[in-house]
């Protein structure tokens, strides 16, 4: 009987001493996902009535606080709407600058990261231009200065290190969206090498479009995943700009991105249609990307 009692007691123990190696081997490969929206909160301008910045900030925030990104890549962001942000959300840490002085003058493509979650280990603003590292600097035929943000962060519990772009197109200019798009892949490479990536941006540009198709083009070894592609799970309407509800249905396309290169697999998309009544959180819907690093 001591026998049998002896056998049963160390064959419970290797039991539990496997179950602890499993279940560390199991913490251990789990991936860690990140939240990525990308968001263009529309610019402050009165003519937007009802849905203008001081209508909406507050809504705007309370849906950034319930979807609870990771990141943000932000933009049409004017100072004080920067400032306003940074009020409701302390949490996350801005970088970014505005895109005609370099400093606060015209508007962000602001970065916003959770100050728990994430270290910066380096960040900068380059203009969309024949010369990036011109302030100011407008080129080809765009209508107006365009900027790329862009930070290196650190996860603090994980330590992996990745690199976050954020970006605005232009809305006129054929020829700066084709050169943007050759531009932004060509810094990509440049700042990041092997490095996880992720993209966000208004890229004012369909899905069907030369620019996309461009930044996606699989026989370049420098292409861009769209994460709504290759999402696991999909929500939302296929369209991301309405123009507070007015665009006409057959009008309505995905104007903006969340990109992904050298990541894990993304577990999610969603386009989030938020409204409040009549009030928008802005003309574009945001978007929101689950991407395991």
């Amino acid at each position: 009987m001591k026998s049998y009692k002896n056998m049963k007691s160390i064959s419970l123990c290797i039991w539990l001493c496997l179950s602890i190696i499993s279940i560390a081997a199991t913490g251990k490969d789990k991936k860690q996902t990140i939240r990525v929206m990308s968001f263009n909160i529309r610019m402050d301008t009165d003519k937007d009535g009802l849905n203008r910045w001081s209508n909406r900030k507050d809504y705007a925030c309370d849906m950034i606080r319930f979807h609870h990104p990771d990141l943000i890549g932000a933009q049409e962001v004017l100072h004080h709407q920067l400032q306003d942000i940074c009020q409701r959300l302390p949490e996350y840490e801005a970088v970014g600058v505005g895109r005609e002085d370099g400093k606060e003058k015209g508007e962000y493509s602001a970065v916003f990261f959770r100050k728990d979650r994430f270290c910066l280990l380096g960040q900068q603003t380059f203009w969309l231009s024949e010369n990036p590292e011109a302030i100011g600097k407008k080129s080809w035929d765009a209508a107006c200065e365009r900027v790329v943000t862009w930070v290196k962060l650190q996860d603090k519990k994980s330590k992996k290190i990745f690199y976050f772009f954020n970006t605005h197109f232009d809305h006129v200019g054929q020829v700066a969206r084709r050169e943007s798009c050759k531009l932004l892949k060509s810094k990509i490479r440049e700042i990041a090498g092997d490095a996880p990536v992720i993209v966000s941006g208004d890229f004012n540009s369909s899905p069907a479009s030369g620019v996309i198709l461009a930044l996606t083009d699989t026989t370049t070894s420098d292409y861009l995943i769209d994460s709504r592609s290759v999402a696991a799970f999909r929500y939302g309407p296929e369209f991301s700009f309405h123009d507070y509800g007015k665009l006409a249905p057959e009008r309505r396309t995905i104007l903006d991105y969340i990109f992904v290169k050298h990541t894990g697999r993304v577990l999610q998309s969603a386009i989030l249609t938020d409204t409040r009544g009549e009030l928008f959180v802005s003309d574009h819907y945001p978007l929101l990307s689950v991407i395991e690093l």
